[in-house]
């Protein structure tokens, strides 16, 4: 029950604590303030490679949508080559949260100038896996298909000419599946960033 602001303060006390690792290696966390405060630490943290280790220490351990979503990604603006090998590696990860925070990362730092019209189809294209020895819960699939709806509004607003034909196009030539291709379209009329002719548009294709 802490206030955001008050786990950022908390964060950056810690992070120039000498036993600050420490509480980075004790995972998983017990209570979600815990792991929020581990998250702006993460982001406090300046150094690259080390950056890299701590994501991937923490993020089989994200367990809900807002630690997931608030987890900061400045410094993976430092080396965007290298992010993307990253970010490839997360959606193949399998964990719902980890998948989700990859499509994070291509929407907050891929939809400007390093937007890439293939990280479109790496999004289009991601599931939660469905293996019969470990089938996803209604839950995983509910949250990384939010992500993906979530990517295609914000696309839209930035990336428009090549975005739209995901939302579209529908049946035999569709490039979304329909659930997330309504679901983007329904945050994309909810967006302040879509024009109002944009977004009577959109309403036809519902």
């Amino acid at each position: 029950g802490v206030r955001t602001p008050a786990l950022r303060k908390i964060a950056k006390e810690l992070a120039r604590r000498e036993d600050a690792g420490e509480f980075l290696r004790t995972l998983p966390h017990r209570l979600f303030d815990e792991s929020q405060v581990h998250a702006f630490a993460i982001g406090l943290e300046r150094d690259y490679d080390t950056a890299i280790g701590l994501y991937d220490a923490f993020l089989p351990f994200v367990d809900n949508w807002a630690t997931c979503d608030q987890l900061p990604v400045k410094v993976l603006a430092k080396r965007p080559d290298e992010t993307l090998a990253h970010v490839e590696r997360w959606l193949a990860s399998g964990h719902c949260y980890t998948i989700r925070f990859a499509m994070g990362v291509l929407m907050r730092l891929y939809l400007g100038e390093l937007f890439e019209e293939r990280f479109l189809e790496m999004v289009a294209q991601t599931r939660m896996p469905a293996g019969a020895d470990a089938p996803a819960s209604e839950d995983d699939i509910y949250y990384v298909d939010m992500m993906r709806a979530w990517y295609f509004a914000e696309a839209l607003a930035k990336q428009e000419a090549v975005a739209l034909p995901y939302l579209e196009r529908q049946g035999s030539e569709a490039l979304l599946d329909e659930w997330t291709r309504r679901k983007a379209i329904q945050k994309a009329i909810e967006s302040r960033r879509i024009s109002d002719e944009m977004k009577g548009y959109l309403r036809t294709l519902r």
